[in-house]
């Protein structure tokens, strides 16, 4: 019976061997690779956050922050193509990858901005002032 049991262990161990890949991601503005050891059926927006969280953990600079969103992984063969974030990352049929910031549009800066303008504008001495003057009629004779 103890024999039994450590022949399905290690062929368990080998099956789920099978299914692990050591990928190499490389960060743009980064000083070197990631290398990371990933199942080969997790998605590309999981290995993202996965190499988010190395790159973090190892106090790489610049800063990149935690949301796995904000970035695109390309196959390193073909930089031009993004993979899409819910594919499998052997379908992509490589081991080396690149992973980038998403280029924000003109318009999503200009959203952002003001966004931040009016957050800004409601903390101010000012806006605090103009509120309370209105808040508070000043009659005068």
């Amino acid at each position: 019976m103890m024999g039994q049991t450590s022949k399905e262990t290690m062929r368990y161990n080998k099956d789920v061997k099978k299914n692990r890949l050591l990928i190499t991601v490389n960060v743009l503005g980064s000083p070197g690779p990631l290398r990371l050891i990933v199942n080969k059926d997790d998605t590309v927006s999981n290995v993202i956050d996965s190499s988010l969280k190395l790159y973090a953990r190892g106090g790489r600079l610049p800063i990149l922050g935690s949301d796995p969103t904000n970035f695109v992984l390309f196959p390193s063969n073909a930089p031009s193509h993004a993979l899409s974030s819910n594919e499998a990352i052997w379908l992509s049929g490589g081991r080396n990858f690149v992973m980038s910031k998403k280029k924000i549009t003109r318009l999503q800066t200009t959203e952002a901005k003001s966004s931040i303008n009016n957050q800004l504008d409601s903390r101010s001495w000012k806006s605090w002032f103009r509120n309370l003057n209105k808040s508070f009629k000043i009659i005068s004779h």
